[in-house]
């Protein structure tokens, strides 16, 4: 059995039928990549995931325990940690603040540093600097220190290249692929070669399903199915 298993599930907004019959794997220590044009699903995966947005069918299985219908905080609490697209973080706290107060209470904080500034040099020598004032290539890697360090097995990263300029896309890309050592990943991204580069197998969704999946290993932009779909 997969680490992560979504099967068949269906999600709504209000009577908006997102995703309709999403199913998909993740192994331990993989880092598997979600595709697709904006619109098509991705972000809402990741929250059924979570049970921000409960699935109306199917199941979510993590570690073989069924989390459908279950609180979020219960679903967080068994190892899975959320990188959201918006960069969710105290901008008016230090980054040693922000690592600090997403560490677990029965966790070491010393150890927590570690962990995030080992992942993340660059943000060793800003740690006392607010958040707020960071850059928001340094802005994305507090995002995704504090979910490092959350103890969780799994992360769920929701577009981090997004806005930001090419040469801090591939610090985050650098930061992401060595966090992805320890910490098994899905992640959402709109920047399909470096999601490429990244990812051991994807997902292409598509209106709310998957309509391929596979290895990156050689996948292209330039293969027919996949630039059908990615294309506006």
């Amino acid at each position: 059995m997969s680490l992560l298993e979504v099967d068949d599930v269906h999600s709504y907004y209000d009577e908006s039928h997102v995703l309709q019959g999403v199913s998909l794997s993740v192994e331990a220590g993989e880092t598997v990549a979600l595709i697709g044009r904006n619109g098509v699903g991705k972000t809402t995966t990741l929250r059924s995931i979570l049970q921000l947005t409960p699935p109306r069918r199917g199941t979510v299985t993590y570690d073989g325990v069924d989390v459908t219908g279950r609180p979020t905080h219960e679903v967080a609490r068994m190892g899975i940690g959320w990188v959201p697209e918006e960069r969710r973080m105290f901008s008016h706290l230090t980054v040693d603040e922000n690592i600090r107060i997403a560490t677990p209470p029965d966790a070491s904080v010393q150890t927590a540093f570690e962990t995030a500034y080992d992942a993340f040099p660059d943000l060793a020598d800003h740690r006392g600097r607010e958040a707020g004032d960071l850059s928001g290539g340094q802005q994305q890697m507090v995002a995704i220190a504090r979910g490092l360090v959350g103890d969780n097995d799994t992360l769920l990263v929701d577009e981090p290249s997004e806005g930001l300029a090419p040469q801090i896309v591939e610090a985050v890309a650098d930061a992401l692929s060595t966090v992805a050592t320890e910490t098994t990943v899905l992640l959402v991204e709109q920047n399909f070669p470096l999601a490429m580069d990244l990812a051991d197998r994807f997902y292409l969704l598509d209106h709310g399903t998957v309509v391929e999946s596979g290895s990156t290993e050689d996948v292209t932009r330039d293969d027919e199915t996949i630039r059908r779909y990615l294309s506006a």
